[in-house]
């Protein structure tokens, strides 16, 4: 069986960052993968970081190391950071972007509770 680039990017998305797992944002939703090269049965990821203080950087690399060598037609995997481009807001997925809005009409009567209780006291 031949491994595509389609079938890495699905296999990608079981992977999460640690810090959007709980929103169910995948590195792909996420917009980390820069490129996928394959070259027979050998796969090549480039990925950006949100940041270049990520303390995940070892976790995401080792997540998707593993998930990507669990497909079929694949016989080693290797990940890299890339710096250039900068990762940025734009990168994120259209269902990535909706999960992390803030839910400001549930938000507002905290808020308001805490500029009442700064009025009065």
């Amino acid at each position: 069986m031949t491994i595509t680039k389609d079938d890495v990017i699905t296999a990608l998305r079981d992977c999460y960052d640690p810090c959007c797992r709980d929103r169910g944002i995948s590195v792909v939703d996420m917009g980390l993968i820069e490129d996928v090269t394959i070259t027979g049965r050998r796969v090549d990821i480039e990925i950006v970081l949100t940041s270049g203080w990520c303390p995940s950087v070892s976790i995401l690399h080792k997540m998707m190391k593993e998930r990507v060598e669990q497909c079929d037609g694949v016989d080693s995997v290797e990940v890299q950071m890339v710096w250039d481009p900068a990762w940025t807001m734009e990168r994120l997925s259209d269902s990535a972007r909706a999960k992390l809005t803030l839910p400001m009409d549930e938000l507002i009567p905290y808020r308001e509770k805490r500029l009442a209780a700064q009025e009065g006291g």
